[in-house]
């Protein structure tokens, strides 16, 4: 996961992380809820995690509100990938090595009451905008999703009904049939609205390219990129 702005600083602990429980939302897709060890972050950022002991270790936005007693991320597991595996293998009690936060995938505080923002996601890029939601509730926000089937809205129920569209490719049982670049191209974009991209490079470079053609300036455009 890359970000288009400069990390922060990360925090130093001397206490371990331990896994408190995993909620499976699909067969291979899991949110995993960990000790926060007053772990300060903002919504939007991302930490570095892995089994504690361990090299391998993986970038993810974390899930949680900043309000939480506790840490999440959504994890989607990768047969190749040796993270997803293990996390999905954990269990309670055992010890994760965390690092972060790190990023600037956030909301301005000057923006969070007077802003009109589009969240873009696809996949698990869903997982900041879920943290931003939860931790600022009076956000004036839109969220369009994209997924290959409706089983891959991961809790979307989290938010508000009529500011979450869901795109799938491969069935029908959501609010546009097709990617969310096509939903995008007749999508009427009021004036003064951000835009906040997460998710596969490819789709944020198609996404960005759109908005420029209707209007939309690079300054209120910002992305994080997750492969």
């Amino acid at each position: 996961m890359t970000s288009s702005f400069n990390n922060s600083k990360d925090q130093t602990f001397a206490h371990d992380f331990s896994v408190i429980s995993k909620r499976f939302l699909t067969a291979s897709t899991f949110v995993l809820r960990f000790t926060r060890n007053e772990l300060r972050f903002r919504a939007g950022q991302h930490i570095i995690v892995g089994l504690k002991g361990e090299m391998d270790q993986r970038e993810y936005s974390i899930y949680s509100s900043e309000n939480d007693e506790y840490l999440e991320i959504l994890v989607k597991e990768v047969k190749e990938g040796n993270i997803s595996v293990k996390l999905k293998e954990s269990r309670p009690g055992d010890l994760l090595q965390v690092n972060g936060p790190f990023g600037s995938f956030c909301l301005q505080p000057s923006d969070i009451r007077s802003g009109k923002f589009v969240f873009v996601a696809t996949g698990t890029g869903i997982s900041p905008f879920h943290s931003i939601v939860k931790s600022y509730h009076e956000t004036d926000y839109m969220l369009i999703h994209g997924v290959r089937t409706s089983e891959e809205a991961y809790e979307s129920d989290s938010f508000d009904k009529y500011r979450y569209i869901l795109c799938t490719t491969q069935d029908r049982n959501s609010d546009h049939h097709g990617r969310v670049t096509t939903f995008l191209q007749k999508y009427s974009i009021a004036p003064g609205t951000m835009f906040m991209l997460c998710g596969n490079g490819g789709m944020i470079y198609e996404v960005y390219h759109i908005l420029r053609e209707k209007g939309v300036q690079p300054q209120d455009i910002i992305s994080e990129r997750y492969f």
